[in-house]
């Protein structure tokens, strides 16, 4: 893992750096189950998931707001 991959956090959307309310996220860090993630019924564009930073990929969730404003482009 280089520095840069080490200062991403999977708790933060890598696009605009709020929060991304990732419920697999939190399962894992606080160590109880919770139920189905938002993102589980959204659809992500494969021009929006190209916007995440390499460094950034299946390391930390888009954040809703940022779904929903390509959403609403599209």
């Amino acid at each position: 893992m280089d520095a840069f991959s080490a200062a991403i956090d999977p708790a933060l959307c890598p696009l605009c750096g709020q929060p991304n309310r990732c419920a697999m996220q939190a399962e894992q860090a606080i160590g109880q189950a919770q139920p189905p993630c938002w993102c589980t019924g959204v659809e992500f564009t494969p021009e929006l998931l190209a916007q995440v930073p390499p460094a950034a990929r299946r390391q930390a969730c888009i954040c809703r707001t940022c779904a929903e404003k390509a959403s609403a482009q599209n």
